[in-house]
């Protein structure tokens, strides 16, 4: 899954990440409420996991623009132990779930599994496009009924491709998505990845599954 994650305190926030990444999440970080809310405008997000308290606009305000723009991102709010009227008003402006500090990862991961499930529906989790299926949640990916053992990045990358089948995504586009923004854009991890997820479905019968398009990037054929 792709996830915002806004939270000013720098030593809750690189635990976390380390965290979220080792369970296979790409996180794109913010530590201040204005540039959170310009990612969270601009991108598709899975989830945003929102610290209330954090500098320029705080998480209620984020979450209040968020609802009045149409954006219906599924929210967990970030918030102190006694802050009870904070988790109120955030619940009442449309946040999904709240998680108090101090807190372990693991509750954070369960609840951002729990959170997607209930506003996307267990069939949404399924990806499925021509003979390949991901399963969003237990990360398995099959093909022809035939599992496909994808690494974490593998897998990634191929859920980004197959959630708009027949949209060409340039390599930029993938490189921000399933590695972040701060990778060096003249890498050609993009290339050297497809090329072996290819080889894993192709042995197992998806030929053809994902087209280069000279000069522009990739897509998953529909």
């Amino acid at each position: 899954m792709h996830l915002l994650f806004v939270e000013d305190e720098s030593k809750i926030a690189n635990f976390v990440q380390a965290g979220l990444k080792e369970q296979g999440f790409v996180v794109d970080y913010c530590d201040n409420g204005n540039d959170g809310y310009t990612r969270a405008i601009d991108n598709e997000y899975d989830v945003i996991v929102l610290d209330i308290m954090v500098p320029g606009k705080d998480g209620l305000a984020i979450l209040k623009g968020l609802r009045q723009a149409g954006r219906n991102v599924p929210v967990i709010l970030v918030t102190a132990r006694n802050e009870l009227d904070d988790r109120l008003t955030g619940l009442n402006l449309g946040a999904d779930d709240y998680i108090a500090k101090p807190f372990f990862v693991e509750e954070l991961i369960a609840r951002i599994h729990a959170v997607v499930r209930r506003t996307a529906g267990e069939r949404q989790n399924i990806l499925c496009v021509g003979p390949v299926k991901l399963d969003r949640i237990s990360r398995e990916a099959t093909c022809d009924g035939k599992i496909v053992e994808l690494t974490t990045r593998e897998f990634n990358l191929l859920e980004y491709l197959m959630r708009s089948p027949s949209r060409v995504f340039t390599r930029t586009q993938i490189l921000e998505h399933v590695w972040g923004y701060d990778f060096n854009p003249n890498t050609n991890v993009v290339d050297v990845c497809i090329q072996r997820i290819r080889k894993k479905i192709e042995l197992i019968g998806g030929l053809g599954c994902i087209e280069s398009v000279r000069g522009v990037g990739y897509r998953f054929r529909n």
